[in-house]
């Protein structure tokens, strides 16, 4: 028979965490299970274990390389396993995303064991009995969020129709499985399955309605009353999660669970609730966040290499003087590997610089031999191309100028640490960073999870959904929440589209057209954030909306020295998907008996 192994590690065996602002010592190896239940630091430490399974940089197979998979982008080795899984050669034992699958299990039986028979809340924390009873309401309220938000992952990354032709999410675990800890002898079947799509989402929507019932609507020092209690509460909890984020999460969730692959049925009752959850986290920002100095602002630019960016809604903990990010993007002529680069699909995909899409501007004519010229001005904080210099060193002293033509030194040909599509990436970077300088400048770099920017795209999109582009939910329209993201500054600070006669235009095109429109406008808001890979999933139909082929320009010097000759026609990539959804672990089909495969993965079972 085969043997239950959905969770491989014991929280108590776990390495000791890093050292952090917030984050307790997790029990060593030497601790048994009857310590971690009574000791405060070891039960603490179950939660804040879980902050450490998340990702912290856009660096790996859950953020900028899962846009490989996609036509936003390319991997630029051809062996990796991203790659492997685009064109459609990948192995059961070389899955990406199994990691995950794991990753997530481990989290949830940390928070089960803190929720187990109330754990959680039997342990004394603080001698004080105000801020004992005050830090352990936040860790219970968190234990339920960090359940909800690992379902969540699981959900996006494994929910799927089964062979048996059902919607399926994935295991639904809410106690503290140990059949690894158990001896040979002792080893029992255990019936285990994949729960509905549809109870998974009740399950992540449950977890995160009892976590806000305990936790504060945001840790921030101006939302607490008594200033004695930010000895537990307020900004000394940032980077964990908090009650709008559970909000957040629920509009996500019904987000997908409202779109084309997930609502067969066209239950607009989805849409409607990821429209009023969305619009709640909005208002928090606007009124809540925006209301103290230096707060959020819907006018403000994003920068991702500010760990505590206003327009975080939620975030890793971040890598300080960190240069993952260069060494990634950057191409060999700056002493980067080139891990990747846009497509010119995505390049397309950024308008004019009236906002008008390429070919429809009437005061910019888009020139196929001059393509990078009045292009929408978020294209010049996204991507390098040719002929783009940059000011690079810490003081801005030095430049660097993109070659990308045939010859040059950033040509995909010419070096193995160039980009394959002779697009290089600009998002997350900074320029400052120049490694031949004696002391290199470097950044914190973190992940975004949830922020402003998702969540007006979801509020748009749900709205549009519900009534069209200028009706309003909650008193905001999808046309004015899209105009939040069209006019604000770039993330280089430069300006956005103050005056937008496009959006006016589209607005009265319809519901569809202007559906469209917002997938365009999500594409290019958060390409290599790894989100679009489940954002066209859940869009499609068919796999022909998947199986694309993506292209990369061939750029030739003229022989005045200075213009060039552009060649779209070169195929770099054709997307070769057998399925819309990620496989189950096929190690996991191997020893659960009767988990059931996503359709089109059928060998790996």
């Amino acid at each position: 028979m085969k043997r239950f192994r959905i969770i491989i590690g014991c929280a108590v065996s776990c390495i000791a965490l890093s050292c952090s602002d917030f984050l307790e010592p997790y029990p060593s190896a030497i601790r048994d299970e009857d310590y971690v239940l009574e000791a405060s630091t070891t039960m603490q430490g179950l939660i804040d274990q879980c902050y450490e399974y998340m990702s912290r940089n856009y660096n790996n197979n859950e953020g900028a390389y899962l846009d490989c998979a996609t036509d936003n982008a390319v991997r630029t080795s051809r062996t990796d396993v991203i790659s492997r899984i685009a064109v459609g050669v990948a192995l059961p034992g070389n899955d990406p995303f199994e990691t995950y699958w794991d990753r997530d299990y481990k989290g949830i039986y940390n928070v089960n064991l803190f929720l187990q028979n109330e754990n959680g809340r039997n342990v004394r924390y603080m001698l004080d009995e105000h801020f004992d009873e005050l830090l352990r309401n936040r860790l219970w309220g968190e234990a339920y969020a960090l359940r909800a938000w690992f379902y969540w992952d699981l959900l996006q990354k494994f929910g799927g129709r089964g062979t048996d032709g059902q919607l399926l999410g994935v295991p639904i675990i809410l106690e503290p499985m140990k059949i690894w800890d158990m001896q040979p002898d002792e080893i029992r079947d255990i019936e285990i399955k994949r729960a509905s799509y549809e109870d998974c989402v009740k399950q992540i929507v449950a977890d995160c309605d009892s976590a806000y019932k305990y936790l504060p609507l945001a840790h921030r020092d101006f939302l607490v009353e008594n200033s004695l209690d930010l000895r537990v509460l307020g900004s000394r909890c940032y980077g964990r999660l908090d009650g709008i984020t559970t909000v957040a999460v629920k509009a996500l969730v019904y987000l997908t669970w409202a779109s084309p692959r997930f609502n067969p049925e066209g239950d607009m009752s989805r849409w409607q609730k990821a429209a009023e959850y969305a619009k709640e986290v909005i208002d928090f920002k606007i009124n809540v966040d925006g209301a103290v100095n230096n707060g959020f602002s819907v006018n403000k630019a994003v920068n991702f290499l500010n760990p505590n960016d206003p327009s975080i809604i939620y975030a890793s903990r971040y890598n300080n003087n960190n240069e993952d990010m260069e060494r990634m993007f950057y191409p060999g002529g700056m002493q980067g590997n080139g891990s990747m680069g846009a497509t010119q699909e995505l390049v397309d995909a950024f308008g004019m610089a009236d906002g008008y899409p390429l070919g429809q501007s009437p005061n910019y004519t888009y020139d196929p031999d001059n393509p990078y010229e009045n292009r929408d001005p978020r294209f010049y904080s996204v991507i390098f191309y040719n002929g783009r210099t940059i000011k690079t060193g810490a003081s801005g002293d030095k430049t660097y100028t993109f070659e990308n033509y045939v010859g040059g030194k950033d040509e995909a040909e010419r070096s193995s640490k160039n980009s394959l599509t002779n697009y290089h990436i600009k998002k997350f970077v900074y320029s400052g960073l120049n490694w031949s300088e004696s002391n290199v400048a470097k950044m914190p770099h973190s992940k975004f999870f949830i922020r402003w920017a998702h969540i007006v795209l979801a509020f748009a999109e749900a709205a549009n959904q519900v009534g069209g582009p200028n009706a309003s939910i909650d008193g905001l329209s999808a046309k004015e929440a899209i105009g939040y993201l069209r006019s604000r500054p770039t993330y280089d600070g430069e300006p956005g589209f103050t005056d937008d006669p496009y959006l006016d235009e589209i607005s009265l095109a319809g519901k569809d057209a202007f559906n469209e429109f917002l997938k365009n406008e999500r594409r290019i808001e958060t390409c290599f954030e790894g989100t679009w890979f489940f954002d066209i999933r859940r869009w499609s139909t068919t796999l022909g909306d998947l199986n694309k082929p993506v292209h990369k320009p061939v750029i030739t010097m003229n022989s005045d020295g200075v213009t060039y000759t552009y060649d779209y026609s070169t195929v770099i990539e054709t997307r070769s998907f057998k399925s819309a959804y990620l496989p189950i672990p096929y190690k996991e089909m191997l020893n659960i008996d009767g988990l059931v495969q996503n359709e089109g993965w059928e060998s790996w079972q």
